[in-house]
């Protein structure tokens, strides 16, 4: 049977989250998560479901990709897909050429698992090697300590602060307290919870959110932000435990995380809050001119 690209809409977006959570089981690849999905609901659903693609073969679905922005697409390949030679030459082929609606003309990135065959066709094809990120893995069949700070979760009525400390967090963020609820709306948040840091006096200095993936499956956080005001206190490391004690408390298995490896600060943060370093993962990129 031939691999066939669709678009599943908005009606079709839960079954593509329940086929990602399939696929975090332990040992796994680190890839798409149902947590990125969840992330990008911020932005709606319709506009979730338009940057949703999958590829299936005879209905059952292989490989997830979502737009994360216009020019790059994130793939999610199923495990026992990830050396399928037909479907990793059709996924080229769609993600190579602007006319099957993917990827636009000019300069695009592909980010696939380290393990996936994609990686070899894209390159073979032309593709280039991008930025390293690295990827962080903590194991949670161990008890993970106290924080040692007040954290909260953060309900309907707290929206707008979580907002307010994740926008101060980062350069351009135009995140609010209406695209909190808007992913709190989506089908993944069912398994997610916002969590907030405060200082002693009470005021809110660091935020995250944690995207569970069920029972004994790998969990994930994206995003996590300190306010700048309140940096090199130590609350980067605690957010961090903060997030893998509530996702164990979920019954996740594990947490991973993912940020550019020029981003020092953040890998040392993780590190210290108990996270395994992995290997790296680099972007394909091609430019058409």
């Amino acid at each position: 049977m031939a691999i066939e690209m669709g678009r599943p809409g908005v009606d079709g977006l839960g079954d593509v989250v329940r086929v990602l959570r399939e696929w975090q089981y332990g040992g796994a690849p680190v890839q798409v998560h149902p947590g990125d999905v969840g992330w990008f609901w911020r932005f709606g659903a319709e506009r979730t479901a338009a940057a949703t693609r999958t590829w299936s073969r005879a209905g059952k679905v292989l490989a997830v990709g979502l737009l994360d922005g216009a020019d790059l697409l994130r793939l999610a390949v199923a495990p026992e897909a990830l050396r399928d030679e037909e479907l990793a030459q059709r996924v080229a082929a769609c993600v190579s050429a602007p006319e099957r609606g993917v990827l636009p003309g000019g300069k695009v990135y592909v980010e696939a698992p380290v393990e996936a065959l994609i990686q070899d066709v894209l390159f073979k094809d032309g593709w280039e090697v991008g930025d390293p990120w690295t990827i962080l893995r903590r194991d949670l069949g161990a008890p993970v300590p106290d924080p040692g700070v007040r954290v909260e979760v953060t309900g309907p009525e707290r929206a707008h602060e979580w907002a307010a400390v994740l926008r101060a967090s980062f350069d351009g963020s135009t995140f609010t307290e209406e695209r909190w609820h808007a992913m709190a709306a989506g089908v993944p948040y069912a398994d997610a919870r916002c969590l907030v840091v405060r200082d002693e006096r009470g005021e809110a200095v660091a935020a995250v959110a944690v995207w569970s993936a069920g029972e004994g499956r790998m969990g994930l956080i994206e995003p996590m932000g300190v306010h700048p005001a309140h940096r090199g206190h130590g609350y980067g490391r605690a957010v961090t435990v903060a997030a893998a004690r509530a996702l164990q408390e979920m019954g996740s298995s594990s947490v991973v995380v993912c940020t550019p490896s020029s981003n020092a600060g953040a890998v040392a943060a993780y590190r210290s809050a108990g996270f395994e370093r992995l290997a790296e993962r680099r972007d394909l990129y091609r430019d058409a001119g």
